[in-house]
């Protein structure tokens, strides 16, 4: 299978890239700079520009292409460059797809579970209605770009993501203070945290593109999501340290501003579709996953 990617070199984007290429897959990234090779595509998402011919005869697409939420404060420059990075970028892909005489069978974009907002302990699947604030914002916008995609014909699946458990990304920056003995519960531990091994999150974006599976939201996040004391109490297990340390709700937002709020909300959301359309999980729970993102291999 012929498959084009953005967002190749980040976290998600080179664990994908590394199983499709063992399976003997066609991977053609998207990249920002001059290409090198016959399966590298130029894109400059924020200028709206993408070479269609060079993802001509793809069968599938997968758009992973954004600035990192977590990386800086949220000062309005900042915000403005997520919401471009995404927004755009997808508007540009979904128009370049819809442009091609024979346009792929499925795109897999982007999206995440900021959508809902905060649901407190309530039960959330994809029918639940947006939330409030930037990111839920965001990602609504950042969905309906992929329209031109959807009325070509293209299968369109919005991957909303939760939380990636892996030694990379912010996970990884968990993962170094709870190794130094200073990781503990943020707030008062209570707000639900969604997440998903970086394997399962894998599996499941080969699962999506390679079968015929569902179009519209899918919730990327483990069938079991955890409170934050159980995520700290698993983390202390797995990596033996202690966790008798809290992150006072003020302190965090003092620290880190408005970025405080994504940690501080409360998200139960579940799989539905996703298991509905015959996925399984390996790391359903939060002990499995981040005992699996010690030893997975990217």
């Amino acid at each position: 299978m012929r498959i084009a990617i953005t967002g190749s070199t980040g976290l998600i984007g080179t664990a994908l890239v590394h199983s499709l290429r063992a399976d003997g897959h066609e991977v053609y990234r998207l990249v920002r700079r001059t290409p090198r090779g016959p399966r590298e595509v130029f894109w400059d998402p924020e200028r709206q520009r993408v070479d269609a011919a060079g993802i001509a005869g793809c069968e599938g697409v997968v758009h992973l292409a954004g600035a990192g939420v977590g990386d800086h404060r949220w000062t309005d420059a900042y915000k403005k460059r997520i919401r471009d990075s995404r927004v755009l970028g997808t508007a540009a892909l979904a128009e370049a797809l819809a442009s091609l005489d024979t346009p792929p069978r499925v795109l897999v974009s982007g999206s995440g579970i900021g959508l809902y907002g905060d649901t407190g302990g309530r039960e959330v699947d994809e029918g639940a209605p947006p939330g409030d604030g930037f990111l839920g914002d965001l990602c609504q916008e950042w969905e309906e770009a992929t329209a031109p995609a959807a009325e070509a014909g293209v299968r369109t699946v919005l991957a909303r993501t939760g939380l990636v458990v892996a030694r990379g990304g912010d996970w990884g920056k968990l993962l170094r203070l709870f190794r130094l003995g200073l990781g503990g519960r943020i707030g008062d531990g209570r707000q639900y945290w969604s997440f998903i091994a970086l394997g399962d999150h894998v599996a499941a974006l080969r699962h999506l593109l390679e079968t015929d599976g569902p179009s519209g939201p899918v919730n990327l996040t483990a069938p079991h999501p955890a409170t934050n004391r159980e995520v700290t109490a698993a983390m202390g297990r797995v990596l033996h340290r202690p966790t008798l340390l809290t992150v006072p709700a003020p302190a965090l937002r003092l620290a880190v501003g408005e970025v405080a709020t994504d940690l501080l909300r409360s998200q139960r959301v579940v799989p539905r579709r996703l298991l509905d359309s015959g996925f399984s999980f390996a790391h359903p729970h939060i002990e499995s996953a981040v005992r699996a993102a010690l030893t997975d291999p990217w």
